[in-house]
């Protein structure tokens, strides 16, 4: 499957493309890529000249402490049909990088293309906009949940964003998905030590609500685990309209 059949299943969850926005979405020449699990697909850069979309595996934009670089934070994860670094066509730079979470395969675009729809098709350049505008979404419901959730909670609440957004682009079903953090990957997703985070899998195993094996991951129990997490998937704005 190529990455504009994930990115146009992502569009048409929230609109409808007309079929000269399919054509051009289907027309742009774009560059694959794979990765190695925590190789730099984006580096920290100024004046970008292309910008990318996730085609297999995931990614995570992370950011380097000043005067601590052994250490990180990470902001976000991107999974299939997530324009990752959208934000980078039209700022002056990026001051995180993205790197490869697990095996990863991307699709780069040129900005060269990227103006030219801005320039020729309002429609869909009103998409993009709502792309980038879903994923300052994303992020502010991480500092909520950061802030309102307990670790069992916390990580309940992102296995439910993750599966919700992998599923609203076909790229999972029934309750399992493919999620391969480590366990100090997840803590820097968390702010918590890697104890916590592996005793706040241990919990949502013994209450039922889960089976993770690897970077296989099944949920037992949506509405339990749903429920726990205080999930409302709102903020991913997965409902159609025009816009």
């Amino acid at each position: 499957m190529a990455i504009t059949d994930y990115f146009i299943r992502y569009l048409q969850r929230r609109d409808r493309l007309s079929d000269k926005d399919l054509a051009r979405l289907r027309a742009l020449r774009t560059e694959q890529v794979a990765y190695a699990p925590g190789e730099v697909i984006v580096p920290v850069e100024r004046h970008a000249q292309r910008s990318c979309m996730m085609l297999r595996g995931l990614s995570a934009r992370s950011h380097q402490l000043v005067g601590r670089p052994e250490e990180r934070v990470i902001t976000a994860l991107h999974v299939p049909g997530d324009f990752v670094d959208l934000h980078g066509f039209v700022l002056a730079g990026l001051e995180h990088s993205v790197i490869a979470i697990g095996p990863a395969e991307v699709e780069f675009v040129s900005h060269d293309q990227l103006t030219a729809i801005t320039e020729d098709l309002p429609h869909l350049t009103r998409l993009l906009w709502m792309a980038t505008l879903i994923d300052a979404a994303v992020h502010r419901q991480w500092l909520v949940a950061a802030a309102s959730l307990r670790s069992s909670a916390h990580l309940a609440h992102l296995l439910c964003e993750i599966y919700a957004r992998l599923h609203a682009v076909g790229a999972a079903s029934d309750h399992r998905f493919a999620l391969p953090l480590l366990q100090r990957e997840l803590a820097d997703i968390l702010g918590y030590s890697p104890i916590h985070v592996n005793r706040a899998v241990r919990d949502l195993r013994d209450r039922g609500l889960i089976r993770w094996s690897g970077a296989d991951v099944t949920i037992l129990d949506w509405k339990g685990l749903a429920t726990l997490a205080r999930f409302d998937p709102t903020y991913l704005d997965m409902e159609q309209a025009r816009r």
